[in-house]
């Protein structure tokens, strides 16, 4: 898979003043800062009737009460190849009744969902119930600021653990300072100043530190109650502004004006920063316990205030273990009790102040930033399975192209009296590159799987001219095979790589049990003997692989040989050795990276766990080639392989490019390995689906083969196909084609898993 390109928000966005705009603009931001490489767009909720000057961030607009906005919306975000998007929800931000309207855009996309619930009720109306449920399923994974958002999703809404994340609320990333310096800027010093800000609405609870003011004074008669924060819009459209002049008539009826001081303002992040840095103690004296988040209380905690709160979710959470200090809801004897304690003991405000400061480096904008890439990463990983479900109403024939004859007119005209060429200039082969035994490996690997029941076998000379130059490259001096030799019919080494060897050795194993020729078998059988001994020192994942590939194939007609089976069984346990030392959470593999001919290792373990009957080896070769493919999987579904650029890269996502077709034909094999080790049709679904990369379902949407020649371009580069056709292009290709074929012929009779043989390279 591809390392994530573009991330798309939705939710409001700043200028619109309101909580859910501030939170998505910073996670757009902090993701955008921490992830240069990665492109985060926001699409913006607006609210009836009004217009906003958005950010460039802000790439798609969607008015919260038409329909079709929402529709745009999603052909806009599956048309610009999102990789993820981010849906910041809240119920009143979407139009409908209980914010419905959303479900039209999360039905109609193509890509991964992550959903970030900034509210969770315990007792929702039917709608809303039905509304979050649906949410949910549209949903890969679900995001929650607090471990009550987990509990309430787990029991009332029964979301499955494993789907739930916790990333706390981000809060900037600021020096521990002092006070005073805010306070002399601000126009508050010798004052102590208590805080609060935010949009007012009633539920704040800001009457109830006005009425505790007058206690505070009576102990601290230097204090000062700053109140920060326009009214709501929603409540000044509805009302006016008749709650702030309550307020303000509260403040003069207990003669507290000269101490309490109304900012009607909406200020931007940095002007917010030097009003909390001026305030000795944060207060939040919110009246309803259901409060899941709050920004508020996240950015005063995370520049180290020291903060008075009502008991509702989040700071009950967020000020346990006396991180802060709590009071029970309307009670303004005890908030001004609290607010006067940490005014006039200097000693333990400090002390509070520290503890706060020190637990939120766990909280920062960076740190939650990188939470929600891993997200997005998991997100994508199951996707694949989920697109698979999704199509499985059909079958696997009707969801791809049909699989086309089998042509063969260009890999003849890759041949000659001595063998395969490597490559070619567009169609016409290119001799000054010579031969190689790897490709002649592989066309004695088609010419056994042309030998299965509906296709038209390779002529005798042919095959015997593969098999001569397998013989050829066989060295007795060195005891390894050599691979190159040019036009002139010199070998250029002694000694091929480790991969040649053992790619020899599977076509010698396939020859020695599936070729036309008896006589061919048992020259086949006798070189596999000579050759298999050299293996066991090689260091080389794939040259075991390819090893174990032939060894299943040669073990099968000489059972009675072994040193063969000792063999199988130290290099199967080499790949169980290397998997169980690097695989970790998220990376289970065999090797620090990814390189070529990937899915051939599980594929190796499990041929050979079935032919033992050890069911680790099947295993670990179901549970490798599962991460494997999530990794070769596009968004929207289709195959996508790994790309050279990644090849040495450390435990990085694959790179998209350059794509070649020995991944797809080897994805293939490895997927209906799995499908005949444990029955799984879906395993049959997408190996046909990855066939489909070859016919046009790729990236570039460019069929890579000519289905007149069966031809096969050499693969993707971002921006077109590679012209050329060369020998192993075109063998995989054809090993891939024969594989479906035979794959097709099993479905129409109803054929039982087992009967399907095993071909590939």
């Amino acid at each position: 898979m591809t390392p994530l390109r573009r991330i798309a928000v939705i939710g409001n966005s700043l200028p619109r003043r309101c909580g859910i705009a501030t939170f998505t603009t910073d996670l757009q931001q902090a993701i955008s800062t921490s992830h240069r490489n990665l492109e985060t767009s926001i699409v913006a909720m607006t609210d009836r009737g009004q217009a906003y000057d958005y950010p460039p961030a802000v790439v798609f607009e969607i008015k919260d009460d038409n329909i079709e906005e929402y529709i745009r919306a999603a052909d806009f975000l599956n048309a610009g190849r999102f990789d993820t998007v981010c849906l910041q929800h809240e119920f009143g931000i979407f139009g409908g009744e209980a914010g419905a309207h959303i479900l039209v855009l999360l039905s109609r996309l193509t890509m991964p969902v992550v959903t970030t619930f900034h509210t969770v009720l315990a007792k929702p109306t039917a709608i809303q119930r039905a509304v979050m449920e649906r949410i949910v399923e549209a949903s890969s994974k679900v995001v929650v600021m607090a471990n009550k958002g987990r509990e309430l999703l787990r029991s009332v809404y029964q979301v499955p653990d494993d789907k739930i994340e916790i990333i706390a609320h981000g809060i900037p990333d600021v020096a521990f300072v002092g006070p005073d310096a805010a306070k002399a800027k601000l126009g508050f010093s010798g004052r102590s100043v208590v805080l609060t800000f935010g949009l007012l609405s009633p539920n704040k609870g800001i009457e109830v530190m006005i009425d505790a003011m007058p206690s505070i004074l009576k102990r601290c008669t230097d204090a000062v109650y700053v109140v920060l924060g326009a009214t709501h819009p929603n409540l000044v459209r509805d009302q006016g502004e008749a709650y702030r002049e309550s307020l303000l008539a509260r403040v003069r009826e207990l003669d507290v004006e000269d101490h309490v001081v109304f900012l009607d303002q909406f200020v931007d992040q940095a002007t917010l920063l030097e009003f909390i840095s001026m305030c000795d103690v944060y207060v939040t004296p919110y009246l309803d316990e259901a409060q899941m988040t709050s920004g508020t209380l996240a950015y005063s905690f995370g520049l180290g205030k020291p903060v008075v709160s009502t008991p509702y979710w989040h700071a009950n959470e967020l000020l346990a273990d006396g991180r802060g200090v709590l009071v029970p809801f309307g009670d303004a004897a005890a908030t001004g009790h609290e607010i006067a304690e940490l005014l006039t003991d200097d000693a333990r405000r400090h002390v509070t102040c520290r503890r706060a400061y020190a637990v939120s480096r766990t909280m920062t904008w960076e740190r939650a930033a990188e939470r929600y890439v891993s997200a997005f990463e998991h997100a994508r990983q199951g996707h694949w399975i989920k697109v698979v479900a999704r199509s499985d109403t059909a079958s696997p024939e009707s969801r791809s192209p049909a699989a086309p004859d089998m042509q063969i007119g260009h890999f003849l005209s890759m041949c000659d009296d001595t063998g395969l060429f490597q490559h070619a200039v567009h169609s016409v082969p290119d001799r000054s590159h010579g031969y190689c035994v790897d490709d002649n490996a592989r066309a004695l690997l088609l010419a056994c799987a042309l030998n299965n029941p509906g296709e038209q076998r390779l002529s005798e000379v042919l095959t015997a001219r593969f098999a001569a130059f397998v013989q050829h490259a066989w060295n007795p001096d060195t005891r390894r095979f050599r691979n190159f030799m040019g036009f002139n019919r010199a070998w250029l080494e002694d000694s091929g790589s480790e991969d040649s060897h053992g790619r020899t050795l599977w076509a010698l194993g396939e020859c020695a049990r599936s070729d036309s020729n008896p006589s061919r078998r048992s020259w086949a059988a006798s070189l596999f003997a000579e050759a298999l001994p050299t293996a066991e020192a090689f260091h080389s994942p794939r040259a075991w692989a390819f090893t174990l590939l032939g060894l299943d194939a040669y073990c099968a007609t000489n059972p009675n040989d072994f040193h063969a089976g000792e063999v199988r069984h130290v290099l199967a346990e080499r790949l169980m050795t290397i998997l169980a030392s690097v695989e970790l959470p998220g990376w289970v593999w065999f090797e620090e990276g990814l390189a070529y001919d990937n899915a051939r290792l599980p594929q190796a373990l499990m041929v050979t766990g079935m032919a033992t009957r050890t069911p680790a080896y099947v295993d670990a070769g179901l549970r490798s080639l599962r991460w494997l493919m999530t990794q070769q999987t596009a968004s929207g579904g289709h195959f996508r392989p790994i790309g050279t650029a990644g090849f040495g890269e450390r435990r990085q996502p694959p790179r998209a490019y350059d794509q070649q077709p020995v991944e797809a034909t080897a994805s293939i094999a490895a997927c209906l390995a799995a499908w005949r080790a444990e029955g799984d049709a879906e395993w049959k679904a997408i190996a046909t689906r990855v066939f489909g990369w070859f016919l046009g379902s790729n990236d570039l949407s460019v069929a890579l083969v000519d289905p007149r020649t069966g031809g096969c371009r050499d693969g993707l580069h971002p921006d077109r196909a590679n012209e050329n056709r060369g020998g192993e292009s075109v063998l995989s290709y054809l090993l891939g084609l024969a594989e479906i074929r035979q794959l097709a012929r099993v479905n129409s009779n109803l054929t039982k898993p087992a009967a399907l043989l095993a071909v590939g390279a």
